[in-house]
């Protein structure tokens, strides 16, 4: 399947296959178990979320471990990383692009983790809606942060990576509040495997 963006194609692919072997190890699950309880500390009442990019399910996951009563749904662009969160069990996996229009019922909270920074920059206004349009209340974006929109090379390839304010983007055009946020410090072992990502909680 070809998609609009180099970008897209780029994860569907076979860079996004061997992405999968990378993010399969336990110790990436507790890790990301102890940065969801303090990221959703400041979250009431959620009982439904959506990831958007959700790769091989390492959130969701996480997030089942620590309730196993949300009710989990994602969207993934690459078949075998989509496969492999289906195989989890813990909630329905569509295989698709989040740079077109979604839909889907709402949920409680939605979100990104480091899934933003892959997006070519002129379908982002299209991930937001998404974003957006498909929570009830909640929209949570876990990505590296940068002041103004530059370009990082990413592992020996040009535009593949991109670091802005995506939350003030999305505070700003959507007339969301921000409830919580954090950074987690690549230095810290809880995120070592995720260093220096900056994350937001906003409410709609």
């Amino acid at each position: 399947m070809n998609y609009l963006t180099e970008q897209e194609n780029f994860w569907a692919g076979s860079f996004g296959d061997d992405y999968i072997s990378r993010n399969e190890s336990g110790a990436l699950l507790y890790s990301k178990v102890a940065m969801w309880s303090q990221m959703l500390k400041s979250a009431n009442r959620v009982k439904s979320i959506k990831e958007l990019g959700c790769n091989i399910g390492l959130n969701l996951k996480a997030l089942h471990h620590l309730n196993p009563s949300y009710n989990l749904s994602g969207v993934e662009i690459n078949e075998l990383a989509a496969h492999q969160a289906q195989t989890l069990d813990i909630g329905p996996i569509t295989r698709g692009t989040i740079t077109e229009p979604l839909e889907d019922e709402r949920v409680d909270l939605t979100f990104t983790a480091g899934v933003l920074i892959h997006i070519n920059p002129e379908r982002l206004p299209v991930v937001y809606q998404n974003l957006v349009s498909l929570s009830s209340r909640y929209v949570l974006v876990a990505e590296y942060y940068n002041p103004t929109p530059t370009e990082v090379n990413y592992r020996g390839h040009n535009e593949r990576l991109f670091k802005r304010d995506f939350a003030g983007e999305l505070i700003d055009q959507f007339d969301l509040n921000l409830v919580d946020y954090g950074f987690w410090y690549r230095g810290d072992n809880i995120a070592s495997e995720f260093g220096d990502m900056t994350w937001f909680l906003l409410e709609k």
